[in-house]
């Protein structure tokens, strides 16, 4: 990992690719499914980016991507660096994802860690920092296509506090975006994550693509039990799931089941509730990934070592107004949390360091960013 002072600011940059053209290499390949599919044969199609320079020395990097995978075919995405001596690490796997589950069941995969880097789940992490990168993209099956990706490269100081930021162009704005509770599915499917009570990211998705008018049809959640408060959060958990991680939460893939639907999306690393703020006077909801304790965040009840929220807007005095899905039924997903609180949890060193995605339609613009969207 970089080490940073405490004093240096974040550094954060996102490059955008869209994976086509050129003289990739094709095949045809096998692959053993370890969750229960077994062997199959591929043919497939590589892209590999060119080397694209990051302009500091990164710790962290973080891939995510839309794609189509019809019946039949995956995608692989990987990454290798280039090391602050110049060196070339390998080429490591940061996801396997297809839609649906019945090619392969879309996975991380642990145990790449080596003298250069280590995967934690969907993060890069270095052991020597990265000054440069290579995107590799694999399609396997017909019609596979990764129709657009993204690397959010880092080097963030592990600040123990945060200073709260000053409230920016989005007081008093506050989106009309759909409430969902997880709690609301606790002990469905267990198979996926143990079920509701840790669906936070199925959850704050469906939100985001409720907002834009998105998601599954009926047809496609005919399979969710009658009485469901609301199948599309169970869809999503099914589609979400990461079987190596075991868990719902993997980042790229609440992006990619976002583009599953049409939308544009990212993950990337804000630095301030003020650059927040600039989305939400877009109109645009941003969900949110932090940890804390019950007493670090008023008005929360609760203790987390990793959750997902949905910023919807903020309050004329700048704090966050956030629909946050460990609520125990959708009335009560609204919150309004202190800016200083929410700033702290969200940013400092023992949380994400100010992950966030970011879905939206194509045709709604971003607004302009400090390159880290």
């Amino acid at each position: 990992m970089v080490t940073v002072s405490p004093a240096q600011p974040s550094r954060v940059v996102l490059h955008r690719f869209v994976p086509e053209g050129g003289e990739g290499e094709t095949g045809t390949t096998g692959y053993f499914d370890p969750f229960g599919h077994g062997h199959g044969t591929y043919p497939f199609r590589r892209w590999v980016s060119p080397e694209r320079e990051i302009g500091f020395a990164a710790g962290e990097l973080v891939p995510s991507w839309t794609a189509v995978t019809p019946p039949g075919s995956w995608v692989e995405l990987e990454l290798r660096g280039r090391t602050l001596d110049g060196g070339l690490t390998k080429w490591y796997v940061m996801g396997r994802w297809a839609s649906g589950g019945q090619d392969i069941h879309r996975t991380s995969l642990p145990g790449q860690g080596d003298d250069d880097a280590d995967v934690a789940v969907d993060t890069y992490v270095a052991r020597r920092p990265v000054t440069a990168y290579r995107l590799r993209v694999t399609c396997y099956g017909a019609g596979a296509a990764v129709t657009s990706a993204a690397v959010m490269a880092s080097a963030v100081p592990s600040r123990a506090t945060v200073p709260v930021s000053e409230p920016g162009p989005a007081r008093g704005v506050e989106l009309a975006v759909p409430r969902r509770s997880q709690k609301a599915h606790t002990g469905h499917y267990p198979q996926w994550d143990g079920g509701g009570e840790a669906w936070c990211s199925p959850a704050a998705v469906t939100m985001t693509l409720q907002f834009w008018g998105r998601g599954p049809g009926a047809a496609e959640l005919a399979w969710v039990a009658d009485g469901d408060p609301c199948p599309a959060v169970d869809h999503a958990a099914r589609d979400m799931y990461d079987h190596s991680y075991q868990g719902t939460g993997n980042w790229p893939f609440g992006v990619a089941y976002a583009g599953r639907y049409g939308l544009a999306g990212f993950v990337t690393r804000l630095r301030s509730l003020t650059e927040l703020e600039c989305l939400i006077a877009a109109g645009i909801p941003v969900m949110t990934s932090q940890s804390f304790k019950d007493h670090e965040l008023p008005g929360a009840g609760y203790s987390t070592s990793g959750h997902i929220m949905v910023v919807v807007g903020f309050t004329e005095d700048g704090d966050v107004v956030a629909n946050d899905p460990a609520a125990p039924e959708d009335g009560a997903v609204r919150r309004v949390y202190p800016r200083a609180a929410f700033e702290n949890v969200w940013l400092r060193g023992t949380s994400s360091r100010g992950i966030v995605y970011v879905v939206h339609p194509p045709e709604v613009p971003l607004p302009p960013s400090g390159g880290n969207w």
